[in-house]
């Protein structure tokens, strides 16, 4: 069954503005000439005011998008305007209705509507003909998503950057509206419980299918912390479902779709997905993750590309679509969207993953991007999370967490047990959050589950790039954590937030433990640290010192693999997003006897008592 909701073309003219200097930025996980600043910051749309203006056209074509069920669509925008200028540029608005019934009731602007809404995207109007400025007339293309809503094209000029005004005179004007167009609504869910139940029929593939309720969530502009969430970023989310598919046999094959049962008793289904089940803890089979951090989106159609925010985000996606066979878990740990308060991104970025996390169980870490904001909590006093406080990353994705504003937890994948710490709330001794990690490292079976993996955003290991300050890592990091690490034997400790990647040896306590570099077998002595965090966003410099300890460094975008043959076997493999190939590797052998073994600070009491 299908429905369709409108999609409302208008024409906007932005004109005359003046720059002014944006505040600043985290000099730890961004760098200077803009980079690392959300490009939807750069508008600014809250003092744009109408104009219409009879010369100046817009028209979109196809008129009705996803007749046939799809997600997403290409859309051609044909623009003409009478006083065409080289910043000119197009943006993509939703819901289509931009006025002022986003404005804050204390908007000082006397002449309404005005707009208080951010785009969700935007193309320059010469992206795609250098001519424009000569004829006023351009032809772009957009890939839209569904986004529960209508959508708007508005054509602005006077630039991107974010403006002060000096007269009333250059406020930004509306000059033109122009033809409508229909797009269909898909289980991407704009309804409430109200209006329809959620559920999901699933079952094993090509057997009989049962169905299970969903909850539904969701959240509202009060609810985030400050700006831009709370101003010109806030969008209605919608409503987020999640059920719980339980009794699932392991390792086996399940189909499903998601659906809403209307009040009129009809049904509306999504397209068909299938995923693999999660193997028993403890049960020897070929297991495969892949970790990274700090990937973020970007758009296939070129928009939203300012300063290159996320350069290497969507050939990490492409590549892990590609290995997608060969992948059984992944973790994003950390700095997930850089939506940075703009909430329409999460959608985009949600659309992007989609043929991952639809089929793969797709868990996260949360990360400064997601979390800090100024008086709520977060251990980081910044605003890196642009007013989301981390409600997006907590309601979109759900993870096991006893309380999911604390968001560090454990899991299961057959024979490992993961860690997840959240990097962004105090992990230090005597904290909740230490108590937590001891706990879970102390967990974890190693008869059973003998690759025991930790994984945090920051840096609280060792990296290079934190050379300026001496300390390798988070300051206070290593000095919480590293007793736990040892005296629990982690194999590997993985980190993102530096957006580059680097091994360790074996270390403890700033020393390596092993001198092996590729090939360990027996006891290993010591934590693997891994910097992991070239997942997609501008990428980060090595400092110029070269330590001991660093045993391979790349300043590129890339993920990690590892590979469990079986309880003794694990592959190590560090792969570039732009060709998927291994440029790092490194294997562990061992018996459960070397788990066990005694090494410095991570030694069981004995007795002498016969």
């Amino acid at each position: 069954m299908e429905s369709f909701s409108s999609l409302q073309i208008l024409i906007i003219l932005l004109a005359g503005c003046v720059c002014v200097h944006l505040g600043r930025v985290d000099a730890a996980a961004h760098s200077k000439n803009g980079i690392g600043v959300q490009p939807l910051s750069k508008i600014a749309i809250h003092r744009a005011v109408y104009s219409l203006h009879d010369n100046a056209s817009i028209t979109a074509y196809p008129h009705v998008l996803g007749s046939k069920g799809e997600d997403s669509q290409w859309i051609s925008v044909e623009i003409e305007c009478p006083n065409p200028a080289e910043d000119d540029w197009v943006a993509v608005f939703s819901p289509a209705k931009i006025n002022s019934s986003t404005c804050p009731s204390d908007d000082d602007r006397q002449n309404e509507p005005h707009i208080c809404s951010a785009p969700i995207k935007y193309k320059f109007a010469n992206d795609s003909d250098a001519g424009y400025t000569k004829t006023g007339k351009a032809s772009l293309k957009f890939q839209l998503i569904n986004q529960r809503a209508d959508f708007s094209f508005a054509l602005f000029s006077g630039g991107l950057s974010n403006i002060a005004y000096v007269f009333d005179a250059l406020q930004p004007k509306l000059v033109a509206v122009s033809n409508f167009i229909k797009m269909t609504v898909t289980w991407t869910s704009g309804y409430d419980i109200t209006e329809a139940v959620p559920m999901v029929e699933w079952g094993l593939k090509g057997e009989f299918q049962t169905r299970s309720p969903a909850g539904t969530l969701t959240f509202h502009q009060n609810s985030m912390c400050g700006i831009p969430a709370r101003t010109v970023g806030w969008r209605d989310p919608g409503f987020i479902h999640t059920s719980f598919l339980r009794d699932l046999w392991p390792n086996s094959m399940y189909s499903y779709k998601l659906g809403h049962k209307l009040i009129n008793g009809s049904f509306i289904w999504s397209k068909s997905y299938s995923f693999k089940s999660s193997p028993y803890p403890g049960q020897e089979s070929l297991q495969r993750v892949v970790i990274f951090g700090d990937m973020g989106k970007a758009e296939r159609d070129g928009s939203n590309e300012f300063n290159n925010y996320q350069p290497g985000s969507l050939n990490t996606t492409d590549q892990l679509i590609k290995d997608l066979d060969d992948i059984d878990i992944v973790f994003h740990i950390g700095d997930i969207t850089y939506a940075n308060g703009y909430i329409s991104q999460w959608d985009q970025f949600t659309s992007q993953i989609e043929p991952i996390a639809s089929t793969v169980p797709y868990m996260i870490a949360s990360g400064n991007h997601e979390r800090d904001s100024p008086g709520t909590g977060s251990f980081y006093d910044g605003n890196d999370s642009g007013g989301e406080c981390g409600v997006l990353a907590e309601t979109m994705f759900y993870v096991p967490a006893e309380n999911r504003a604390k968001f560090w937890y454990s899991t299961d994948y057959g024979m490992f047990h993961f860690c997840i710490a959240d990097s962004e709330h105090d992990w230090r001794e005597g904290s909740e959050q230490y108590k937590f990690i001891e706990k879970c490292l102390a967990s974890a079976d190693r008869q059973k589950q003998p690759w025991l993996i930790f994984a945090a955003h920051r840096v609280f290991g060792y990296s290079s790039s934190y050379w300026k300050s001496g300390s390798y890592g988070e300051p206070m990091g290593r000095e919480s954590l590293q007793k736990l690490w040892q005296k629990y034997k982690v194999d590997v400790a993985f980190f993102g937030h530096v957006h580059n990647y680097e091994r360790t040896c074996p270390i403890y306590q700033n020393q390596c433990v092993n001198t092996e570099r590729s090939h360990y077998s027996g006891t290993v002595n010591g934590t693997i640290h891994v910097v992991v965090g070239g997942g997609g966003s501008h990428l980060s410099e090595f400092g110029p010192v070269q330590t001991t300890w660093s045993i391979y460094k790349d300043s590129d975008f890339g993920f990690v693999k590892l590979t469990a043959f079986n309880h003794s076997s694990l592959l190590f493999e560090y792969k570039k997003s732009s060709d998927g190939k291994v440029y790092d590797s490194f294997t562990i052998s061992r018996d459960y006897r070397d788990v066990l073994a005694c090494v410095h600070d991570g030694c069981e009491p004995i007795t002498l008592a016969p």
